[in-house]
């Protein structure tokens, strides 16, 4: 059984005793412990449930590559799914929960899918889902949905905080083991400013665990040293507990902190994002262990040699009175040793290799009464919850049994593998080192910045350096080629550490044991423990055709896991060639992308949440629209006035008034909303003529005009009132919600494409107020305040004028958006409340009353004026909507010319624009399809339109939608079906878009 051991670990305090939960059950660790440690310390091997089958799993690892030990942590406003025990530190209180079972860990009945293995091979669900086609819906994908996803999603509201964090350094180092304390000592004394991260709560890495002689001295002593050197300089900053998560261009990598996961409730954020720009970077990630593939190896006990080394060591857990250790390498001869001194029995090494000579730590072993037997293998474990035994046969065979042991854990070592994600995650290539059987960073092609110079070095281990002192003077070296590079000197003083070597025998590379193995044994031999990926399902990729390593990972999920394959990918790789009888460098690898290993969406919003997760912008009346009964809808980040309540009645009942009131008598609209950008330049008026599809170079000053704008692709995108300023000036108005995406599209193109041209845009939406005064009694509100002439002499439609009204300065445009008598006047933004109050008060005897959103849109639809967003949708262009007189025929080009005459785009029978008025006077539904005769290839009714805007018109006393329909402006007086989704057809007829005032008198007056 697991237990404590009598000596402590090296990173617990006993003095300090935890209690914690696991599963409702009381248990209890120390200061110092993971939760991994104080689980095996409490004898709890079966930590969870795989993915597929159902299996038992125990803990495999000691660190973030472990794909098995996954549980609910926390509740309520702390909870979080798919945590890792073996990096979750504990502490007091600590309530966890294991995942993926019901009713419970212990009697699980998704284990019943062990038993359909046969019928649930790799790849299934390609083959299975697909008939008969009416079990999709109703046996299909109920049950995939209620199996999908591991962990359970949070339901309360997170408590905690989150934020992020911007620094700038010369060096970046991702690792704290003894790679980058020495990279880190290196670069600090050179000048450079250095942050160095380590994603544990402890530094120098394996080291410690492994033992050495570091210049005379132990690595502990090392490590001490080395630390304190790098407290002292000012130069450099040290963060525990903070993951490398990703490394992008130009030197720009993440860094992922849990400040508070370990003393939850503290005060300040949780986690911090580090958002950092290094000139250089060192990966000094070190390596991971590789596990043996055999029969049984996925059974609770079964775990890496360097995690129980670790257990032992760090946390002074033992997680087995009788191990058996397995390996194709000297490392695991480490965990043999330690184990024993740490007085347990380790029964026998089964080292797959054939050696000429005992030397080194075979030697050692030996000489501690250990027995070795070399070119032996597990053929497979026995015990269903926990270990209770192997077999062992001969690795050259086939798995005949020669011998079974009694044991309680399974120490396995395949190698190591470089921890290579971050040198890949912007470009790194790989390199297969045949020595140690592994993929290494090939230091000939690194990451290269826009300079075609390398900013990405790997150290140490991930550089595919093993032996200590081969890690130092690699580490060494890594760090002076980088202040080479920052054009930085190291003081003449400043050399290599030097380490004693370890006498070790080459690795063989093991990739199935025994090497010969049976289908039987094939098929009990686990890759991807989560994901329940066996070698025999490797090998049915490759059968079924699925040769290239990306088809082979989604055809079997090898790697697919929240671990993203750290254990399983060599191991895999390996089967995969093996099967197709090709080397594993001619298979290639799988694609690494950040992150490292999953972070908390909390920490990638920071302090997007709640009121500041779209912070709401405010125009300067929204003061008086909060006391006057607005109730409102969401723009962009704008919150505008939906409409105006009074008293009791309904939302529908004041957006009525409000319609009639202002086409009666006057409305008053806060239009500040609306985007404002000023171009301005000498090219100003040719930057405009392709912006937009008509000609904005001819306006005159004084003058406006309306615009369409398409994207490259000829869609369109905004539309918008444009006024001339002066020679070289224009005022463009946008859509509410587009402003800053207009702004973004302008500067893009003026900065990727037509740089040299003289034109500078601003968006000056927030500078000022503006308000829209419509209906019969505009004019005359307008002159009550007096101070300019607003005759229809003095500011004809569709121009503009500086000037004062009421005492403001304001600039008058005389547009229309309704169809009535309309000003739009721009104030200060700083005067807009006190203009508001000045309209209303000398409108108060002319009718004047404050309209939403909603008036606005039934005014211009019953106008037929197009909406951004609702007429379009991102494929609608201007000849769809009939605003083809808006298209210059006079210039040679604007953004979407092109597109607009491919065949597509000229197709006769695209859907255009009309007016529907249902034949009883009724509302259509909004976005309801117009059906026609027959059905398509799916089984499904054919279109033939669809409804963009759909009103109750006042003004009409009936309904009155748009829509798209085919062939529409020629079908007038035709009637169409729209089926609602209440069951009920509605009949529609096509009529003019202009429901309203159709020649325009009104908006002339």
């Amino acid at each position: 059984m697991s237990t404590r051991l009598a000596t402590p670990g090296r990173l617990t305090d006993q003095s300090k005793p935890l209690n914690f939960t696991f599963n409702g059950n009381n248990m209890r660790g120390y200061a110092g412990d993971t939760l991994a440690s104080a689980l095996l310390a409490n004898d709890q091997m079966l930590v969870g449930r795989s993915f597929k089958y159902h299996r038992p799993r125990g803990i495999v690892a000691s660190g973030p590559e472990e794909p098995n030990a996954l549980v609910n942590l926390g509740d309520e406003g702390r909870f979080e799914p798919n945590q890792r025990v073996t990096t979750t530190e504990l502490f007091e209180g600590l309530s966890a929960a294991s995942q993926n079972h019901w009713p419970s860990l212990e009697f699980d009945v998704g284990a019943i899918n062990k038993h359909l293995s046969r019928f649930l091979p790799a790849g299934f669900y390609y083959k299975m889902f697909m008939y008969p086609r009416a079990f999709w819906k109703h046996v299909y994908e109920p049950v995939i949905r209620h199996s999908a996803g591991l962990g359970k999603a949070p339901k309360a509201r997170d408590e905690d905080t989150y934020e992020h964090f911007y620094a700038f350094c010369d060096v970046l180092i991702v690792g704290g083991g003894v790679a980058g304390l020495q990279a880190a000592l290196t670069a600090g004394r050179a000048g450079a400013r250095v942050i160095l991260f380590e994603q544990s709560d402890h530094w120098g890495g394996r080291a410690p665990v492994d033992g050495g002689i570091i210049n005379g001295g132990s690595v502990d002593q090392f490590i001490e040293e080395t630390l304190a050197a790098l407290r002292a300089m000012d130069n450099v900053t040290l963060r525990l507990r903070t993951m490398g998560a990703g490394v992008y261009d130009h030197g720009y990598a993440l860094g992922y902190e849990r400040l508070s996961d370990h003393t939850p409730g503290a005060a300040g954020p949780r986690h911090r994002l580090w958002r950092v720009r290094a000139a250089q970077i060192i990966t000094a990630t070190g390596a991971i262990e590789r596990p043996l593939s055999f029969a049984g190896n996925d059974i609770p006990g079964v775990m890496l040699a360097s995690a129980v080394r670790d257990y032992v060591v760090n946390y002074g857990v033992s997680v087995g009175d009788r191990t058996v250790v397995v390996t194709n390498n000297d490392n695991a001869y480490l965990t043999a040793i330690a184990l024993k001194h740490a007085g347990l029995d380790v029964p026998v090494i089964l080292d797959a290799r054939v050696l000429p000579e005992d030397r080194g730590l075979v030697e050692q072993a030996k000489a501690l009464g250990i027995r070795v037997m070399m070119g032996h293998a597990i053929s497979s474990v026995k015990g269903g919850k926990r270990v209770t035994g192997v077999s062992i046969c001969s690795q050259a065979g086939e798995g005949a049994v020669l011998e079974e042991i009694a044991c309680d854990a399974v120490a396995m070592s395949g190698g190591w593998s470089p921890v290579v994600h971050l040198w890949s995650h912007c470009g790194g290539k790989l390199r297969w080192d045949t020595t140690h059987a592994c993929f290494s960073p090939d230091v000939d092609n690194p990451p290269k910045g826009v300079d075609g110079m390398g900013f990405v070095t790997p150290a140490g281990a991930a550089s595919g350096m093993f032996a200590l002192d081969d890690v130092l003077h690699d580490a060494f070296a890594a760090a002076e080629g980088v202040v080479t590079c920052l054009d930085m000197k190291l003081p003449k003083d400043v050399a290599s550490p030097v380490a004693e070597r370890r006498e070790e025998s080459p690795m063989a590379p093991v990739w199935m044991m025994p090497q010969g193995a049976s289908a039987k044994l094939r098929e009990k031999a686990w890759l991807d423990y989560q994901n329940d990926v066996k070698v025999s399902d490797v090998r049915l990729a490759a059968q079924e055709g699925f040769v290239s390593v990306e088809h082979a990972k989604r055809y079997t999920t090898l790697g697919m896991a929240t671990d993203q394959g750290k254990l399983s990918n060599i191991n895999g790789l390996a089967v995969l060639a093996g099967a197709m009888d090709k080397d594993i460098p001619s298979v290639g690898t799988t694609t690494f992308r950040p992150p490292y290993h999953p972070i908390s969406l909390a920490s990638i919003a920071g302090e997007a949440k709640d009121h500041v997760f779209q912070p709401i912008r405010r125009t300067p009346l929204q003061d008086w629209h909060d006391a006057n009964g607005a109730e409102y809808e969401p723009v962009g980040q704008w919150r505008r006035p939906y409409a105006f309540k009074r008293g009791a009645e309904t939302t529908h009942d004041a957006v009525m008034r409000e319609v009639k009131n202002t086409r009666e008598k006057l409305g008053l609209l806060d239009a500040s909303t609306l985007g404002k950008l000023i171009v301005k330049g000498p090219d100003a008026g040719k930057f405009l003529d392709m912006m937009y599809t008509n000609m904005m170079s001819t306006l005159k000053p004084g003058k406006c005009r309306y615009g369409l704008m398409c994207n490259e692709n000829g869609f369109l995108i905004d539309d918008g009132v444009v006024a001339r300023i002066d020679e070289d000036t224009w005022l463009c108005h946008t859509t509410t919600g587009g402003a800053e995406t207009i702004h973004a599209h302008m500067e893009e193109w003026l900065q990727t494409e037509w740089w040299d041209w003289q034109v500078y845009v601003a968006n000056v939406t927030e500078q000022y107020a503006q308000v829209a005064v419509v209906g019969p009694n505009a004019r005359k509100a307008l002159e009550k305040l007096g101070g300019m002439d607003v005759s229809k002499e003095a500011l004809g439609f569709m121009e503009w004028v500086d000037g004062t009204l009421g005492g403001f300065n304001v600039r008058v445009y005389r547009i229309s958006f309704s169809g009535e008598l309309s000003y739009e006047i721009a104030v200060d933004a700083s005067h807009g409340r006190a203009f508001w109050d000045a309209l209303m008060a000398v409108g108060a005897d002319l009718g004047a009353m404050p309209y939403g959103t909603e008036c606005l849109h039934i005014l211009r639809a019953e106008k037929g004026f197009i909406m951004i967003g609702d007429e379009t949708d991102g494929t609608v262009i201007p000849q769809d909507l009939g605003l083809g007189w808006a298209i210059s025929k006079k210039k040679e080009d604007y953004l979407g010319k092109r597109a607009q005459e491919r065949s597509h785009m000229t197709d006769p029978n695209r859907w255009k624009l009309v007016g529907l008025e249902t034949v009883d006077g009724s509302t259509l539904p909004d976005g309801a399809y117009a059906v026609a005769e027959g059905t398509n290839t799916n089984g499904q009714r054919n279109t033939e339109g669809r409804v963009t805007s759909t009103y109750h018109s006042p003004t009409l006393g009936k309904g009155i939608a748009m829509g798209l329909v085919l062939n529409g402006p020629d079908r007038m007086g035709e009637v169409l079906t729209f089926p609602g989704t209440d069951g009920k057809d509605y009949k529609a007829r096509i009529v003019n878009p202009v429901f309203y005032d159709v020649d325009g008198e009104k908006q002339n007056v």
